[in-house]
């Protein structure tokens, strides 16, 4: 996730979510509601989630496979995200460009997208459409043609989507730093995109091999969501998925894993293209897979409460009351297989040094370990939270991704479906003990960005001496 996507998300508290403040007493005792989702398993070991919507007659049929960035062989970093592009470029049956072409006659909506932990692809079509893209994603599933006159020039592709997303972009450029610094062992601190200088050597060889280490149906989950019945979708899941065999040398996923903290790390970044300093901090945190039951509950809520909104602790502290930012928030990903982050940002004003705002926003996470959350501030959080959970299932794609995104980091169909239940019975003392274990120095990277200028203004500008997420949705 960027620094631009985390403004986005502390910033998007919809009217929905507001309105739902009035409602939190009953929402705090309603029972589970949405669309009843069913959970399948094909006898070749493909599972498949089908979650009705019958309001459009549109479907969004989406393929998750249980391999990202994370999985890669070391000195190969960017493959997965290399080989999600070339999976567009066709197979014995449908040469390059057809499937494309067919979901825009369709007058559907197509991508792809890779993360740490999984690789995606996606079609939002007419719901009589479905069992035709299905049958297009299985037979790429283990059809795939790759030559070198394909794989080279899509090699370029992915090059200069680096140096649009990585090199021209200073905040992305320091978020890269700080995940390098954040994970000593962990594969996640290298970057989805890849370093340049490993992409550039990237071979055909090398995307054959991955694609026939890791995809097949025993690695991959079906998430439907649309005007489609469970029984059907689970009938043209056995005519196309169905017909492939599994895999039967899918690795285990056993990376290895972070060592205890020991330093609190810090790093400036100098850019001269640099408009507005900011200060970027990680901390190294649980994901709801890695954690002790409630953790990752407190943990969201804690973010919410510190940094979501106008209303949050950093924000109202750093930017209404002191004036010393013009932006501040924070952010938790609980969506990992491994140990993930939990994240503080801010912009300061005009003649205030990073400095001084890293001080700031100690003190603030300071004050609340050291007196906890209001009761206001825990009711106000965590009926938000369940209020966009529950708005959020007006969208078919969302919930698409909430369950794919679940079951590839650790998570179950129930799990999703309890989320706001465990959000509901989250407590004050659960978030001030959140913040007091895990929001400590030893365990975080700070980053300053600044504008490059000369030594002087380096000098000044810097912060202690000691001191990026999923590619995008875009392929060619």
């Amino acid at each position: 996730m960027d620094f631009r996507k985390l403004v986005e998300r502390a910033d998007a508290v919809t009217w929905a979510a507001a309105f739902a403040l009035l409602l939190w007493p009953a929402l705090a005792a309603a029972e589970p509601a949405g669309p009843k989702v069913s959970d399948f398993k094909l006898d070749n070991g493909l599972e498949l989630v089908v979650i009705p919507d019958h309001r459009a007659p549109v479907v969004t049929h989406m393929i998750w496979y249980k391999v990202g960035a994370a999985d890669e062989t070391p000195g190969k970093s960017g493959l997965a995200h290399f080989l999600e592009h070339l999976m567009f470029k066709g197979t014995a049956t449908h040469p390059a460009g057809q499937f494309s072409q067919v979901v825009a006659r369709m007058g559907g909506q197509e991508n792809a997208f890779t993360s740490n932990d999984y690789t995606g692809y996606y079609q939002r079509v007419p719901s009589e459409k479905l069992k035709e893209v299905m049958g297009f994603e299985a037979d790429r599933m283990t059809g795939l043609v790759l030559t070198d006159a394909v794989v080279l020039p899509e090699r370029d592709v992915i090059l200069e989507e680096r140096n649009q997303r990585m090199e021209n972009n200073p905040r992305a450029r320091l978020g890269e730093q700080i995940d390098a610094a954040l994970f000593l062992n962990s594969p996640y601190g290298r970057p989805v995109i890849g370093w340049r200088h490993e992409m550039e050597g990237l071979t055909k060889d090398d995307a054959i091999g991955f694609y026939r280490r890791f995809y097949g149906p025993n690695n991959a989950v079906v998430v439907i969501a649309g005007d489609i019945e469970p029984e059907q979708a689970l009938a043209f899941a056995k005519d196309t998925y169905g017909k492939l065999k599994a895999h039967a040398d899918i690795p285990p996923r056993a990376r290895p894993q972070e060592p205890p903290p020991a330093a609190a790390r810090s790093l400036t970044l100098a850019d001269p293209r640099v408009e507005q300093p900011t200060l970027q901090r990680a901390y190294l945190v649980p994901s709801f897979h890695t954690a002790k039951p409630g953790e990752s509950e407190a943990l969201e809520v804690l973010a919410h409460i510190l940094g979501a909104g106008s209303n949050s602790r950093l924000y109202r502290t750093l930017v209404v009351d002191k004036h010393i930012a013009t932006s501040a928030g924070a952010y938790y990903d609980s969506s990992a297989f491994d140990m993930s982050k939990f994240g503080v940002y801010g912009a300061p004003s005009e003649g205030v040094t990073l400095t001084d705002l890293e001080t700031a926003t100690d003190a603030v996470i300071a004050e609340l370990i050291d007196k906890g959350v209001t009761a206001d501030e825990l009711d106000r959080s965590k009926s938000r939270l369940v209020a966009e959970a529950i708005y959020a299932q007006d969208n078919q794609a969302t919930m698409a991704r909430w369950y794919g995104q679940a079951l590839m980091t650790g998570a179950s169909v129930a799990d999703v479906q309890s989320w706001p239940e465990r959000i509901k019975a989250v407590t004050a003392a659960q978030v001030r003990d959140a913040a007091r274990q895990w929001l400590v120095k030893i365990r975080s990277v700070t980053g300053y960005l600044v504008k490059e200028a000369g030594p002087a203004v380096n000098k000044a500008e810097q912060g202690p001496p000691a001191r990026s997420g999923s590619t995008g949705e875009k392929r060619s």
